[in-house]
């Protein structure tokens, strides 16, 4: 028998929640073609890898991702590709960019910009427009050139505008002749490939002008009238950035699960919500969970979905915003390259005078003031902090000035230190809830919001953190099989997607594979760099420790850096389970 790839002497953990195992895997035409114990497949390759001390998983799959625009530029949808995954699925929280009459594309970029926190000059320079439809647009995306694959999401806000025009985008009422042309409309998507449809109802999320995103107050008439669009396929997911999630109303996700419950059960089809924990009600998630577990006995398929670390900020000198921005001593010398303003804040006199100056405790600058939620992340870093680790508790035990604290952890490893503000999640100051919630079923793991909040968020890299800090580092409470959390990023997320072809090692499963040295895999200090087009600036945490990372049997990255091969593609629509090779 002869095989294009072997993988032989790997520690395997298959995806499919069993232990681990000694063994090889065999690729051919781009599946596996046969996995066994070491010296069981017989047969040569084109090329053997030895993957002895190494684990080997399947690719992961992030279905929560707004690589919408990036995608067009950048066929390794940095920094995800970093991060072992191999299929992104992108269009959530009911923000992209299809389908766009042409006179409707600035604003929708300006929309990405303030609900996404992706720089307008970066889409604008970058993307290249070649669609109006929804189909076109995934023709479009079949085009690009790509070192993953790719899923989207019909999104409810260029829907509606594209439908409704001036009165979509400013909220107004759907009409019964709008409900029908937005359901025709996203039958059509379904049918050209959309894995589902999303939509935003949380007040966090706003357009250019202030006002809720278009769709934040939709009806039920007009949720279930395109909800109903995939009870009639038969496919496809609902996926909703909820009411209340961020925390902004603690009795509005209530509401909110009542009417998916009520239109899952309706349309046989699964709805996925946003579920984090909120400091104002610590607990909300356990009822918002307790009440999609008994919706689950009623007919109803709900899966919230939720994060594997504490959801917040990051706060250093190379964040566009943190505690000295607008002190005039600081702005002075704002503009100088990381070595030399490190250098410049390490004098005497430049100190001084910072730190003699107003903070602004106005608005968003309040936030940089909460000395008790501000932790340094170290290096390594710590996403579990306690209570003893804030800012306010070291001040405390030293007897020092807050303010003085903080200037020492910002100017710490020559100025690329960053301090976390966990502002949802860490209720407890603990990641026991996280815990729960990720044993939880119904879960899917996602919120990594790869390619988007690019000045003060970096979560994109949570598929390492499960394997370092959940598998191999936690100390401040119980950890996670391995199996467990490959399943969590693998089989799991793939199967409530529709995506029955990968997700697990197994005989006839799409070829994608992540070679892994755990003792070695760390994650990066997450850093500022220019490198998106019209030279916007983002956050970027890469890893090391993924020896290799293969797309259908074609290796996109080695020891953490690509290859340059571009194997990728558009999924188009749910995929059925293969037959055994």
């Amino acid at each position: 028998m002869t095989y294009d790839l072997i993988v032989r002497g790997g520690t395997i953990v298959d995806g499919t929640g069993r232990a681990p195992f000694r063994g090889d895997v065999a690729v051919r035409d781009g599946r596996i073609a046969a996995v066994g114990a070491p010296g069981e497949i017989a047969g040569e390759a084109a090329r053997e890898v030895d993957a002895t001390g190494l684990v080997v998983t399947p690719g992961f799959v992030d279905v929560h991702t707004h690589y919408d625009a990036q995608v067009t530029w950048d066929p390794y949808l940095t920094p995800s590709c970093f991060h072992g995954v191999t299929t992104a699925v992108l269009g959530n929280c009911g923000v992209g960019f299809a389908p766009a009459r042409p006179d409707e594309r600035e604003w929708l970029i300006e929309l990405m910009e303030c609900v996404e926190d992706i720089p307008r000059a970066a889409i604008s320079a970058g993307m290249k427009w070649d669609w109006e439809s929804f189909p076109e647009y995934l023709d479009a995306l079949e085009r690009a050139p790509l070192a993953m694959d790719i899923a989207t999401h019909v999104p409810h806000t260029s829907l509606r505008t594209y439908v409704m025009g001036e009165r979509g985008a400013s909220n107004e009422p759907a009409t019964p002749a709008d409900i029908a042309e937005m359901a025709r409309l996203v039958k059509e998507g379904i049918a050209a490939g959309a894995l589902g449809f999303s939509t935003s109802r949380t007040l966090a999320h706003r357009a250019p002008n202030g006002e809720p995103v278009p769709g934040t107050f939709a009806s039920e008439d007009e949720l279930f009238g395109i909800g109903r669009v995939l009870g009639e396929l038969g496919t496809g997911i609902f996926e909703v950035a909820n009411n209340g999630a961020a925390g902004e109303d603690v009795e509005a996700p209530k509401a909110e699960v009542d009417w998916m419950r009520r239109l899952s059960k309706e349309i046989g089809r699964p709805v996925s919500f946003t579920m984090l924990q909120v400091d104002a009600a610590p607990n909300l998630w356990r009822e918002l969970l307790a009440t999609a577990k008994a919706a689950r006995a009623e007919g109803a398929d709900l899966h919230p979905q939720i994060a594997g670390r504490p959801f917040g900020m990051l706060m250093g000198l190379q964040t566009e915003r943190h505690a000295w921005r607008g002190r005039p001593a600081f702005e002075e010398i704002a503009g100088l390259p990381l070595a030399e303003l490190a250098a410049e804040l390490r004098t005497p006199e430049r100190r001084r005078r910072i730190l003699s100056e107003p903070a602004d405790t106005n608005g968003f600058g309040a936030v940089w003031v909460q000395y008790d939620k501000l932790f340094p992340l170290g290096n390594p870093m710590n996403y579990e902090p306690s209570d003893e680790d804030s800012i306010a508790a070291i001040a405390k035990r030293s007897g020092r000035d807050p303010q003085e604290v903080l200037y020492d952890a910002m100017i710490a490893e020559d100025g690329r230190a960053m301090l976390l503000v966990p502002a949802l999640n860490y209720s407890e100051r603990s990641c026991d809830p996280i815990y729960e919630m990720m044993h939880e079923p119904q879960t899917v793991l996602g919120l990594g919001d790869g390619g988007a909040h690019c000045a003060l968020i970096c979560d994109a890299s949570i598929q390492t953190f499960m394997l370092t800090h959940w598998v191999r580092d936690r100390s401040r409470g119980p950890r996670l099989p391995i199996e467990f959390a490959v399943k969590r990023m693998t089989h799991d997320p793939a199967r409530l997607y529709g995506l029955e072809d990968r997700g697990t090692l197994e005989p006839g499963m799409k070829a994608d594979l992540n070679l892994i040295d755990l003792e070695r895999l760390a994650l990066e200090l997450p850093e500022a760099v220019a490198d998106l087009p019209a030279g916007a600036r983002r956050l970027v945490q890469r890893a090391r420790g993924y020896v290799a990372t293969f797309v259908s049997g074609v290796e996109t990255m080695r020891d953490d850096r690509p290859t340059g091969a571009l194997p990728g593609a558009l999924v188009r629509g749910a995929q059925p389970a293969p037959s055994a090779a």
